[in-house]
């Protein structure tokens, strides 16, 4: 089968699973590429969640090979799940198990409530895992099997035993019941009959793609994601060894064969937060670590924004003038004293200041007129009766009068021309910006579209954090807007001027 034909034939049965198992996408990937990449899968929940039903229709998929099927208990013994004794080989002095139709025959297992397999079905249940071998008596066969499905209602106790066979799966799914209310009257109040998976798979279709993947390189910038990830999770004090790391890549080359890919890219790596964490707990935060690091990158913007905050920055110095005395708002002042502690939040800087303003220099006292026309103000060092309530413009005939001061409202003319050319520098490199992140974010799409083993919860969550990392174009424009203001004279400035030498 052609990889374009595999890749539809995962999709329709991704589509088919998805309509009857409801808010399982994740798992749904995962059981499908742990059967493509011979990996194992636990399932991990508690009862009624639809673990089993999900792996043995997962299992259905498959034509062409041998399934098994055991619900253990601590009582189970070892010839439930590897076969009889042989009576014939008992016969010749010999010890040997009749193993068709058990375990070391399976193409696909699934073994219900795996923690509970005792010491004397652990020591070949682990040989089987690992190394696809099972000794039946002196002979070590070959095991055909290419995944085994756990499910389980509990995480093992510690027993050394049981974190080795837990550690044999690499796929892990936290199980939950449904959330959404729509999903749930779905499942209890529609008549749906049983499900059965119509698309299949066939044997030779997983040998196949795993043929494809054996030496599809890896792009450096996973590679650098993968050295990163783990230094965070020595330093999170979650540790995968040197066997778990090397399954994983080999299930990321599967993953981008199936689609279509010459190489691993970093979008895959999304997977790694299914594979990576031992305790439920530790999810969200391999989850996050992972996601930070599939969004790294795009345009840099950095550099663009601290040039334009220089710029304004120097625009503000050039048309600060200090104050011949200190100004106070009354009417800030009385707010304080009624809320005392209280805080405002200035709609020029954003940031949040005490409502009782003195100015020392003109170009905040403007800017607090505009944003408060009403308000009265006094000046001088000491509040008194002369120089208190007054207005904007009182202030400014009081001052012109006593000191000569004048409102200097715009910038000298060297000065304004040389601010003009590097605002239009800085005005044209946002553009350009901008168009770049519209066309990242427009390749991002694409990209997370044609990767089918991306949940569309993951995919949400990956535009959402790459947008938000381009927040700074929003913030650049908003700041170059403030300097064109400033450069252009602002004309509420030249009204309060007029209004003052009337006064």
């Amino acid at each position: 089968m052609k990889v374009r034909d595999l890749k539809n034939n995962i999709l329709n049965i991704k589509q088919e699973f998805s309509g009857y198992f409801k808010e399982r996408d994740a798992e749904i990937n995962g059981s499908l590429l742990a059967l493509l990449s011979g990996e194992h899968i636990l399932l991990l929940g508690p009862p009624g969640t639809a673990k089993t039903l999900l792996a043995n229709k997962i299992c259905e998929t498959i034509e062409g090979g041998n399934f098994f099927h055991y619900l253990l208990t601590r009582f189970s013994t070892p010839e439930e799940v590897f076969g009889p004794l042989s009576l014939k080989a008992l016969e010749k002095d010999e010890f040997s198990r009749r193993v068709e139709g058990y375990l070391p025959t399976a193409h696909i297992a699934l073994l219900d409530e795996i923690f509970k397999a005792n010491s004397s079905i652990l020591n070949s249940l682990l040989t089987v895992l690992n190394e696809r071998k099972y000794h039946n008596g002196k002979e070590v066969m070959d095991v055909p099997l290419f995944s085994v499905f756990g499910a389980s209602n509990e995480l093992p106790e510690e027993d050394e035993s049981l974190e080795a066979l837990y550690d044999r799966f690499l796929f892990r799914y936290s199980v939950d019941y449904i959330q959404h209310e729509e999903n749930l009257e779905d499942l209890i109040f529609e008549n749906t009959e049983d499900f059965l998976p119509s698309t299949k798979l066939s044997i030779d279709d997983i040998r196949e793609i795993r043929k494809k993947a054996r030496d599809m390189s890896v792009d450096p910038e996973v590679r650098a994601i993968i050295r990163g990830l783990r230094r965070e999770l020595k330093n999170s004090n979650i540790f995968v060894s040197d066997r778990r790391w090397k399954k994983i890549i080999n299930v990321l080359r599967v993953a981008s064969a199936v689609n279509g890919h010459t190489s691993v890219n970093r979008m895959t790596v999304v997977l790694l937060q299914h594979m990576l964490w031992d305790l439920p707990e530790q999810k969200e935060t391999i989850r996050k670590l992972i996601l930070d690091r599939v969004v790294y990158g795009g345009t840099d913007t950095g550099k663009l924004k601290q040039n334009v905050l220089d710029l304004r920055n120097s625009v503000y110095i050039c048309l600060q003038q200090e104050l011949p005395d200190p100004v106070s708002c009354n009417k800030c002042f009385e707010e304080e004293k009624k809320t005392t502690g209280g805080m405002r939040t200035s709609r020029f800087t954003g940031a949040k200041a005490p409502k009782s303003l003195t100015f020392n220099n003109a170009l905040d006292f403007l800017k607090h007129h505009t944003e408060f026309p009403t308000h009265t103000y006094s000046f001088g060092l000491e509040y008194s009766n002369i120089n208190g309530a007054l207005s904007f413009e009182a202030v400014a005939e009081q001052f012109r009068r006593r000191n000569g001061f004048e409102f200097k409202l715009s910038l000298d003319y060297g000065d304004k021309k040389l601010y003009e050319k590097e605002y239009e520098n800085l005005e044209e490199r946002l553009n350009y910006f901008r168009k770049q992140v519209q066309e990242e974010e427009k390749a991002l799409e694409e990209t997370l579209r044609e990767n089918i083993w991306v949940s569309g919860q993951d995919s949400k969550e990956i535009l959402m954090k790459y947008r938000s990392k381009n927040t700074d174009i929003y913030e650049i424009a908003s700041h170059l807007n403030e300097i064109r203001t400033l450069l252009e004279k602002p004309k509420i400035f030249d009204v309060e001027l007029e209004k003052a030498e009337v006064a």
